[in-house]
């Protein structure tokens, strides 16, 4: 009996202790440590707003809605490109009561903001993988695009980018034209056919259409076959995690059984089994998907690595060429309809240009006008609004010190709209300030970074714009284009900026 009593207190007192150093632990890991990294910003004269114990700054971002969209659900029609204010108001507001530089709170992640020209330039310029992805985005954007591309390891995302950027080269690209043009002029019969069926005029939701031509591509570039499912439970999983994103400093709100968590895991394994599915039933045909596999089995990796691989680098090709195709398109479309002198501008290039036939990759790059555009489209509705960085270790930017562990936000849609750097037009459409191309477009032209810029660019840009044109420049020489009254002005952000209620214009045959 005394020994068991014994053997009680003994396991009693080793559980005691540990529950003790448990709560220690998470003491520091929840309050300690993000106090530490708090203050040593705080002492470099860095301020922001006062963040709760847990929560930080969570319920300020959350009490702060969008303008546009509340606007938009009274009934009023705003139509306006200064987005910043409107898709980030929290941003905006504490920009303007702080500065360009400040701090602020995600639960236990704590954030450096900064928006300043030398911070972008050195950003894009940064080598040293000191400065890695945010590991909130590996936990809470991980179904999206994959944890492998998102590693806070700079040499697995070297290496996954090493095998992926040759394949979206200007020479990859050009042999992919015939079949995004294939591809775009599904879509110019589909809305003949509506026309003709609704008497010469048809009042057309545009993003589904453009989402499934976009769709359509990556199919056959990345597949060889129909991933339409695949990208629909993509589409699925990026409405569940733009609502969380901003949680996930919250501690273990990523484990709870939740009802969002289980759409969220189950959608996960969906989509591991469709891309799987894939890559059993592929061909000998060369394409994205035969790459991906002959870069897993090159490498040492066990069955469940290899096909963790292969899925990772799917979802992070499959997603963004998915929505980085459909959207500037939607937005390019939903401008030139609001300016129709630069849609008759475009239109007479693209007729000229093309002289009654298909676009090929010789013509695109003839196109100025629409190039013009294009850019002017991605500077007031930006696929990529900041840059975002983890500090891997103890890192020093600009003359910051900046300490292990903060996430660093850099927005970029504040510069994208200062007078000093663009002018005083710089919340008008006026895709003439790009006639001299980038660098004559604004003052400090190292700011603009569509695609971003440096060893961390997009390598699908040549890929993206060659779609862009593609599209574009088939539906103005087909259609003219006007705004419905259906349509509700409402950029959100979800993930990039999109239209909340989706674009309607009243199309008719030129």
């Amino acid at each position: 009996m005394e020994l068991v009593f014994m053997l009680w207190r003994i396991t009693s007192t080793i559980l005691l202790v540990g529950l003790i150093g448990l709560i220690i632990r998470l003491y520091d890991s929840l309050v300690s440590e993000p106090e530490r990294q708090r203050s040593k910003l705080h002492k470099q004269g860095i301020r922001g707003p006062r963040p709760s114990i847990l929560i930080g700054n969570l319920l300020q971002i959350g009490k702060t809605g969008s303008k546009v969209s509340n606007m938009a659900e009274e009934g009023k029609q705003v139509i306006t490109h200064a987005c910043c204010a409107y898709v980030l108001p929290f941003l905006d507001k504490w920009r303007q009561q702080y500065g360009p530089t400040f701090m602020l709170s995600m639960g236990n992640i704590q954030v450096l903001h900064m928006s300043h020209p030398d911070v972008v330039k050195e950003m894009t310029a940064y080598t040293s993988f000191d400065l890695g992805r945010p590991s909130y985005q590996k936990k809470g954007l991980f179904p999206l695009y994959g944890e492998g591309i998102l590693h806070a390891n700079g040499a697995v995302w070297a290496h996954q980018r090493k095998v992926m950027a040759p394949e979206f080269n200007v020479d990859k690209v050009k042999g992919m034209t015939k079949l995004m043009v294939e591809s775009a002029v599904s879509v110019v019969n589909e809305w003949n056919r509506m026309i003709k069926s609704e008497g010469g005029v048809a009042d057309i939701k545009i993003d589904e259409y453009l989402r499934n031509f976009s769709g359509e591509v990556i199919s056959k570039v990345c597949f060889g076959n129909n991933c339409k499912e695949i990208i629909t439970k993509l589409r699925a999983l990026q409405e569940i995690a733009c609502k969380k994103v901003v949680l996930q400093g919250i501690p273990g709100l990523r484990s709870l059984p939740t009802k969002s968590n289980r759409e969220m895991w189950s959608l996960e394994k969906e989509v591991h089994s469709l891309i799987l599915k894939e890559v059993k039933g592929t061909t000998s045909e060369k394409n994205i998907l035969q790459v991906i596999i002959e870069g897993a089995k090159k490498s040492n990796l066990s069955q469940d690595e290899m096909d963790n691989f292969v899925v990772d680098n799917c979802k992070n090709i499959c997603f963004p060429a998915y929505e980085n195709g459909a959207v500037p398109a939607i937005w390019t479309l939903m401008l030139l309809a609001l300016y129709p002198e630069w849609q008759d501008k475009v239109r007479a290039e693209v007729i000229e240009i093309c002289d009654g036939q298909l676009p090929s990759s010789s013509m695109l790059n003839k196109m100025k006008t629409l190039t013009m555009v294009i850019y002017e489209t991605l500077r007031l509705y930006p696929l990529g609004c900041m840059l975002t960085r983890e500090a891997i270790q103890d890192t020093k930017l600009g003359d910051i010190d900046v300490p292990k562990g903060v996430c660093i936000w850099v927005t970029l849609m504040p510069l994208y709209e200062d007078p000093s750097i663009w002018g005083p037009d710089v919340h008008k459409f006026n895709p003439q300030r790009f006639g001299n191309g980038i660098n004559g477009a604004c003052q400090l032209p190292h700011v603009y970074i569509p695609f971003g810029t440096g060893p961390r660019s997009c390598f699908g840009q040549h890929f993206a714009m060659a779609e862009l044109k593609i599209l574009v420049s088939l539906l103005l020489s087909n259609f003219t284009f006007s705004l419905s009254p259906k349509y509700r002005h409402s950029p959100v952000m979800n993930l990039i900026i999109e239209p909340e209620f989706g674009v309607d214009l009243l199309v008719r045959k030129v």
